[in-house]
């Protein structure tokens, strides 16, 4: 069992910790409290390669194996959480066409997703319907060639920049179970009665768009059908959520790193009663759970990243290091606020932010009350073991 980075995956660690002291730690704090939109570090994003991280090498993307697409997240979240979900939820969209596509459909959708000169996202949830995708409402109805969409989605990251956005719909609404008439149709930007509303307000997760998108009349040709097979919508996006687990796991270890950051400079550089703070024994104790937490949730993301990549199903792993790591962002945020006293409270520190963004990262792909009966589920079943 190695706990090592190899040799390639440290050079890509380290050149990603180099654009994001770069570009992105010195512009986070005023473009999030102003609503800036980060145009310039998505186009170095797009240089560096990013947007084709789960598409194939033979459409352009770089195949990357799932513990640098970690490692990725990981570093962009340090900088600024809320542009790893540019890219987050661009990757879970490109990597479930990479696997469920049709040829068709990876051949025209995937080298420029690789790019980024097309960006995408995944329209799941709706205002009815979040954790329970069964209880989804919006309806595709078969006419003649086409299929015509009509439902709304809330919640939706990427939605204004989203060419295509892929809508999780029912085909046969009376189906039981309700999965079995479940399909994922591929939209095109500019296809008449797709409207997207509104963006949603919110209290972190800033940098990225949230939004209501409304399907009027959307027509669009069965030759969009995910797959070429209806009946396989949920499977196809369960599938493709577990990356987006680790996703949210490895977002989340980057929160806990900058809150670590953030706590250990201030310990070292502010003082109390002449002398600075870390010299206390009650922030020295905050300090090293902070430490213990992180390399924790760090270790078990890493370890769940490699168990896909040895191409085994890894949706309990995938779920027990989202809830860890999780977990740990939000302690490691609020232990950092505390040691930084009515400072951390302020909105010229970093932590303030960090407090913001971490609690998000127990509640997507999947809340963690949710991931721990499906953790448990699988191992009453013998599906899974600890040990």
């Amino acid at each position: 069992m190695d706990f090592q980075l190899s040799d390639e995956q440290r050079l890509y660690r380290d050149s990603l910790r180099d654009f994001v002291d770069r570009e992105i730690i010195p512009v986070a704090r005023d473009w999030e409290h102003s609503g800036r939109y980060p145009t310039e570090i998505v186009e170095s994003m797009k240089k560096l390669g990013l947007f084709g991280l789960a598409i194939p090498e033979e459409y352009g993307g770089l195949a990357a194996d799932t513990v640098s697409f970690a490692l990725t997240f990981e570093e962009i979240s340090r900088g600024w959480m809320g542009i790893a979900g540019i890219l987050g939820s661009h990757s879970v969209s490109s990597w479930m066409i990479a696997h469920h596509g049709t040829q068709e459909q990876k051949d025209r959708y995937l080298p420029e997703l690789a790019t980024g000169e097309r960006r995408t996202g995944i329209a799941l949830t709706e205002p009815g319907a979040g954790t329970d995708l069964q209880g989804i409402t919006t309806v595709a109805r078969r006419d003649g060639d086409d299929y015509v969409i009509d439902g709304t989605k809330m919640w939706i990251t990427n939605a204004r920049y989203a060419n295509p956005l892929p809508v999780l719909v029912k085909t046969d609404p009376k189906a039981e179970p309700a999965h079995r008439g479940m399909s994922i149709l591929i939209v095109d930007a500019d296809t008449p009665g797709l409207e997207v509303t509104q963006d949603i307000g919110k209290l972190g997760y800033k940098g990225t768009e949230s939004c209501e998108v409304v399907l009027t009349g959307v027509r669009v040709p069965s030759s969009a059908l995910l797959g070429g097979v209806e009946g396989r919508g949920l499977q196809q996006a369960l599938s493709s959520l577990e990356t987006g687990r680790i996703n949210i796991a490895a977002r989340s270890v980057g929160i806990a790193q900058r809150a670590y950051e953030e706590a250990l400079s201030y310990a070292r550089d502010r003082t109390a009663f002449k002398q600075p703070i870390g010299d206390f024994q009650a922030v020295q104790l905050r300090l090293a759970e902070i430490a213990v937490q992180l390399q924790a949730a760090r270790l078990m993301t890493y370890w769940a990243a490699s168990r896909m990549d040895d191409g085994v199903r890894m949706d309990t792993e995938s779920g027990m290091a989202k809830i860890f790591a999780s977990e740990t962002a939000l302690q490691c945020a609020t232990d950092a606020m505390r040691i930084h006293g009515g400072y951390g409270y302020s909105t010229e520190f970093e932590v303030e932010r960090l407090y913001r963004d971490a609690p998000l990262m127990s509640i997507g792909e999947g809340t963690n009350d949710v991931l721990r009966t499906v953790v448990a589920k699988s191992l009453l079943a013998g599906k899974a073991t600890v040990g």
